[in-house]
């Protein structure tokens, strides 16, 4: 059984094989190098959402000239890996695009209001200045 300290030296070893520095994979992947450094020591707490995670080991994957495949796979065996509730980049960009139309929604309602509000008022004072 693997765990997230396996996976991590397993990476680790494959990239002083072909020679690179952390530093090299965080430039030629463009992860931030503190996220690589959490990929290698095997710190999933500091790790981001499962879905950026895969996309940084397949990164880190081809730098190192490892398969994608082969790194993933391993990454699966890990029994913490596999989330409970997969959620695909589908549902999220579903949801970011819905509460994007919720802001855009309320924003318009303001801006309807501001001009309603706007109007009332200048008649207001339309109707004051002929009452003088």
């Amino acid at each position: 059984m693997s765990d997230f300290s396996d996976f991590g030296r397993f990476l680790v070893q494959q990239r002083e094989l072909r020679g690179l520095s952390r530093d090299d994979v965080a430039r030629a992947t463009r992860i931030p190098p503190t996220l690589v450094a959490a990929l290698e020591d095997g710190q999933a707490e500091r790790l981001p959402e499962r879905v950026f995670v895969v996309n940084y080991i397949r990164s880190y994957a081809q730098v190192v000239g490892l398969s994608a495949d082969e790194a993933l796979n391993r990454f699966h065996e890990i029994p913490e890996a596999v989330p409970k509730e997969e959620v695909s980049v589908l549902v999220l960009e579903a949801g970011r695009r819905r509460r994007a139309f919720q802001v855009l929604v309320a924003l318009m309602v303001l801006v309807v209001l501001g001009a309603v509000g706007l109007w009332w008022w200048t008649q207001a004072q339309i109707a004051a200045n002929l009452g003088r």
